[in-house]
């Protein structure tokens, strides 16, 4: 079967990688892609939003599968649309992927169907939105309801800070994103990501990762896209796992069904594992990125099976196979990212960095071949990833492997998986 996967970053790399492996894959194709998924897969100059190219290029080159990567296209309603001219497609509808394209909707679904998640209001104005949060206590977390590429959520330490960011937001800080807000109540506990995946009546457990979204070590600097994981999370244990699939996933699918929205593809639920038990900070319909590359970095099924087995909703048919090791991948970014980058520079050693363990992989993010070297095209550029029996090992082997790594214009957190091993202990 000839397979198309939407996406150019580190997470279609590592989705490329795993669907490369399938014996049951003929030709893979990648649109856009980038320079490390042109390695695996042919990749295709291509907009999503250009319909009719998407389906001319499915037309001519035979492809019986497609795979939609990042959250924009399946808000979009691509996944709609290639439905309606009869091909098959893993991920969600657009009415589907309203749990990631609206955080107000989240919300709402969630009071409806008593799935834990924090107290909150939902504004379409300015004045209102500041009148409720003057009866509010800080810490409080004003959220852009609509995609702000991971960038729309601030939490306010202060009233001021608090204030600021309803005033951003109604400013057209995050276009249209913001036009809507949602002020939530501050959960106080560890962070953590569970990834599901769900074919509109079943719904399977993948695992468990821990992102890294501050910018610089220690936690500090902006919010980013996420500079770092390790997957699982040594805060899931199997009692933990089970309560999150039982209080808000399997939930989630039952509602979503119920409200004539079936839900097809993954669910990733970033979570706040409370003194009261896990509460639901928000939903995003699609793997995670950099989690993806740990997750895929510990699949040892075919990948292929999975995801076509969602698209048919026989997901119950399927028993997933993992590595018991655990993964850690660091994000290398270009200086200055999340803000203005640095232009230019050369990437090189990506060879050695990738040949220094077995146990180690390097996905791309944002890279553009150069000869024989490769040049950066974006904030998030490389992901150097690594299996290891502990969390430990793989961190030391994902740091050797960056020790490879010549590149001069960025740079990376050296604080990856500390807190997960500190966990571990």
């Amino acid at each position: 079967m000839n397979v198309l996967v939407i996406g150019g970053g580190g997470r279609e790399h590592a989705l490329c990688w795993a669907l490369a492996k399938s014996p049951s894959v003929g030709r893979l194709f990648c649109a856009p892609g980038n320079g490390g998924i042109a390695q695996v897969a042919t990749c295709i100059a291509l907009d999503f939003k250009d319909t009719e190219r998407v389906l001319a290029l499915i037309r001519s080159e035979k492809i019986g599968f497609v795979v939609v990567g990042p959250e924009a296209p399946l808000v979009f309603g691509l996944v709609d649309k290639l439905i309606e001219k009869g091909i098959k497609v893993f991920g969600p509808t657009a009415a589907a992927a309203q749990l990631e394209g609206s955080k107000g909707f989240t919300k709402d679904l969630c009071a409806r169907h008593d799935i834990p998640t924090a107290a909150y209001g939902r504004f379409h104005g300015r004045d209102a939105a500041l009148t409720y949060l003057a009866k509010q206590s800080v810490p409080i977390v004003i959220k852009a309801d609509g995609l702000a590429a991971g960038k729309g959520v601030v939490i306010a330490t202060s009233m001021a800070e608090a204030v600021e960011a309803v005033n951003d937001c109604f400013a057209g800080r995050f276009g249209s994103a913001g036009s809507e807000i949602v002020i939530e109540e501050f959960l106080a506990g560890e962070e953590a990501s569970f990834f599901a995946i769900a074919d509109g009546r079943h719904v399977v457990a993948l695992g468990s990762a821990q992102d890294h979204k501050r910018a610089f070590d220690g936690d500090t600097g902006p919010n980013t896209g996420g500079m770092g994981a390790v997957a699982p999370s040594p805060l899931m244990t199997q009692a933990m796992v089970d309560e999150v699939m039982a209080r808000i996933i399997v939930p989630t699918v039952k509602a979503m069904a119920a409200e004539g929205r079936p839900f097809k593809g993954v669910l990733y639920a970033g979570l706040m594992l409370t003194a009261t038990g896990p509460q639901l900070i928000e939903y995003n319909v699609r793997f995670g990125d950099p989690e993806a590359q740990v997750l895929m970095a510990r699949l040892k099924s075919d990948l292929l099976p999975v995801l076509v087995a969602a698209a048919d909703g026989v997901l119950d048919k399927l028993d997933i196979e993992w590595d018991d090791r655990p993964a850690v991948t660091v994000v290398m970014a270009t200086n200055g990212y999340p803000g203005d980058l640095a232009k230019g520079g050369e990437i090189r050693g990506l060879a050695a960095a990738a040949a220094s363990d077995p146990d180690v992989l390097v996905f791309h993010a944002a890279t553009k071949a150069a000869g024989d070297h490769f040049v950066p095209n974006g904030g998030r550029v490389l992901n150097i990833t690594a299996l290891g029996e502990t969390i430990d090992v793989a961190r030391a082997k994902a740091y050797a492997a960056i020790a490879h790594v010549d590149w001069p214009g960025g740079f990376f957190r050296r604080d990856i998986a500390l807190k997960a091993i500190a966990a571990e202990a």
